[in-house]
């Protein structure tokens, strides 16, 4: 099982995905601010009682109208639930990018560090035989 999530890990090209990192952030709240500052549709004037077939005709256009503004104002309010998740998750990738980006320096100072480690041991093994 480790094994095959060290496959996936390594397949993953880091660098990309640490250089893309900003611009995916920027492009959501671009995203965000965007679909938040659209007003959802207003909804449709109360109408008269209708009194001829004419009047009934269009009683009925204006139901429709009212209907499918509603499911419009219903959609917009989707799509911002839906742009805000996408904000969301950008920012908590950046976040994420940021704390790989930390360990992987961190262990890159850790690697030297025991490199350097072994190094003086080494010598002091070799001078304490002599």
């Amino acid at each position: 099982m480790a094994i095959g999530w060290l496959t996936v890990l390594q397949t993953v090209p880091w660098t990309e995905v640490i250089r893309n990192a900003p611009k995916l952030a920027e492009g959501a709240k671009k995203l965000w601010n965007n679909v938040a500052g659209k007003p959802p549709t207003p909804g449709a004037a109360a109408q008269p009682p209708a009194v001829s077939r004419e009047a009934q005709s269009l009683a009925g256009v204006a139901s429709r109208v009212t209907q499918l503004e509603t499911a419009a104002a219903d959609l917009h309010a989707e799509m911002l639930a839906s742009s805000e998740l996408i904000k969301a998750l950008a920012d908590q990738n950046a976040q994420l990018v940021q704390r790989i980006e930390s360990n992987r320096r961190y262990m890159l100072w850790l690697g030297a560090t025991a490199v350097v480690a072994l190094i003086v041991a080494s010598v002091a093994l070799w001078l304490g035989a002599r």
